[in-house]
């Protein structure tokens, strides 16, 4: 049972939940952490799945943590957070037989505290990819990495974990625009994944990759505002800046870290525990109710659900604007919906693009689909919303099992699929659980098109989560949204989710909200959490705790 007292109390023990947690406790608090399901980590969780002896990631797969200031300030690799990073990072194997291969620009060469150092061979190498296709992209793409060496990369950091500055003040990311020689211009905040994508590339190779990548980090569609920390973020992936990482044992290993983390600092856990109630007196949160009527004071009270749910739900006794609640109920969450799952095989797909370009196929965010721009701009999400998934797919697939073998048994392999989804509520549960199988057999008849091996003797099991499944098991994600809100460009950083509650603070004093419908949004490894404890260090005189 919980004390009757804590210093801080955190409401959820999703990923930020249990990041904050270990701020918290580093700063000497006592602190509690209330999960109403039976385990801790939100979306970062993995399970035995779709067979016995394969595990998968239920919801969260591609990681970057060790970038994170938890990463080296919690000592998380000691606690088991280990990463493998592969050389080759993005690919795509088109229709016609072509295909792309990216090389990591930056590698990681010290594991324990993520440093990274410039490859000049694996630049060559991509450099070569694109100008098979393109002179003018591979140009293109050294002009880019230039920039993002030079600028990029260090502002993004400190965008991502920075509280978002107040409207007329530039964040990290803005002040570039001020500079001619950064590459990032004043319409490039305003433009679509597709002009962006047709602004920087030329070739159909890159233009296709680029709007079809972005989803996979932003969960926008061609014609939606990326906005600049979505420009960023997403042609350093595309580009294979950055290097690619794969969590051993799976995303749950980033929570079982930090939870190992924080019980060493004394961070008590309660799971199947919901909150029902956030106690507000005065104006002034003192603690929590459980469902079950129990009362637990605390001088602070961090949630990790999202503005919705912390809002109108738990904040239900005290008075709030009727523009706040009006907002609220505004926010986007009809973008970044997926079927997302593995798929347990006998043995790899044989990609007949090996034999034009070896080692295609084995790439850690492997694309595949048609060379068709125009076709990914104009029909791909019409084809969604209305049919449930596009007929042509540009499917993302990632054979983490290559490297690392906790996730299948000896001799096989799984590999995650995904390609985007109508919102959870354009078709009924009965119609989801339709078009999941429907999924997996289209998905099967393009996959043979391109590795004739991938047949159903091949496959041995598949676990393929909808947009439902998501909504339901993941009561912030409306809509089946993984990114907990739609990142366009007018729902990120000081307007995410609404202006008047995009600092982590609440109309009640002593209250925060530190989950991912913040700055710097959804995803795992974001700076939401850490951002919020700043914010609760400066108010209340904690100590804080540098980003490395």
């Amino acid at each position: 049972m919980p004390d009757a007292k804590y210093d801080a109390v955190v409401i959820g023990g999703g990923h930020h939940g249990t990041i904050i947690a270990c701020y918290l406790a580093k700063a000497g608090m006592k602190v509690a952490v209330f999960e109403k399901h039976p385990e801790l980590g939100g979306g970062a969780i993995s399970e035995e799945a779709p067979a016995p002896g394969f595990r998968q990631n239920s919801c969260a797969h591609f990681t970057r943590f060790y970038t994170h200031p938890a990463y080296q300030e919690f000592n998380l690799r000691e606690e088991g957070l280990q990463y493998i990073f592969p050389d080759q990072n993005e690919g795509m194997i088109f229709h016609d037989g072509t295909s792309y291969i990216g090389y990591s620009a930056y590698r990681v060469v010290d594991p324990q505290t993520g440093r990274q150092e410039y490859s000049e061979e694996n630049v060559k190498k991509t450099y070569e990819q694109i100008r098979r296709f393109s002179q003018r992209d591979a140009d293109v793409y050294l002009d880019l990495l230039d920039k993002y060496t030079r600028y990029w990369k260090s502002a993004f950091h400190r965008q991502r974990f920075s509280a978002p500055t107040a409207w007329g003040v530039p964040d990290p990311i803005e002040e570039l625009i001020a500079n001619p020689d950064s590459g990032l211009e004043p319409v490039h905040q305003f433009m679509t994944v597709r002009q962006i994508g047709y602004d920087y590339f030329a070739s159909s190779e890159l233009r296709t990759l680029f709007m079809r990548a972005t989803p996979t980090s932003n969960g926008l569609f061609a014609d939606d505002v990326l906005g600049l920390q979505g420009l960023v973020h997403c042609m350093a992936l595309v580009l294979s800046f950055e290097p690619a990482s794969i969590a051993v044992g799976g995303t749950a290993s980033i929570t079982k870290a930090l939870v190992s983390a924080g019980k060493k600092m004394g961070v008590e856990y309660f799971t199947g525990q919901e909150v029902d109630r956030i106690l507000i007196e005065n104006g002034v949160a003192k603690g929590v109710q459980l469902s079950n009527g129990a009362q637990v004071n605390a001088d602070l009270v961090i949630s990790d659900l999202g503005v919705p749910q912390t809002v109108t739900r738990l904040m239900r006794d005290l008075s709030v604007s009727g523009k706040i609640l009006h907002r609220i109920n505004n926010i986007n969450y009809d973008r970044a919906q997926i079927f997302w799952g593995n798929v347990a095989v006998h043995e790899l797909p044989k990609y007949n693009a090996d034999v034009d370009n070896p080692g295609v196929g084995i790439q850690p965010r492997l694309y595949w689909g048609p060379k068709d721009p125009d076709y990914y701009a104009t029909k791909y999400q019409h084809e969604i919303y209305v049919l449930g998934f596009s007929q042509q797919f540009f499917m993302l697939t990632a054979p983490d099992s290559i490297w690392d073998r906790t996730r299948a048994p000896e001799g096989k392999h799984t590999i995650l699929i995904e390609d985007y989804a109508a919102p959870a509520r354009l078709f009924s549960p009965r119609e989801w659980n339709r078009l999941r199988e429907e999924f997996v057999d289209a998905a099967l008849e393009q996959w043979q098109k391109l590795a004739p091996n991938m047949t159903r003797d091949n496959v041995i099991a598949s676990r393929i989560y909808t947009p439902y499944d998501v909504q339901m098991s993941h009561p912030d994600m409306y809509e089946g949204s993984w990114s907990v809100g739609a990142m366009m460009g007018y729902q990120m950083g000081r307007f995410r989710p609404i202006p008047e509650l995009a600092n982590y603070t609440t109309p009640a004093q002593n209250l925060y909200i530190c989950s991912s419908n913040l700055h710097s949004a959804g995803g795992i490894g974001r700076g939401s959490s850490y951002n919020c404890y700043q914010t609760i260090a400066k108010e209340k005189g904690l100590p804080t705790f540098k980003k490395s």
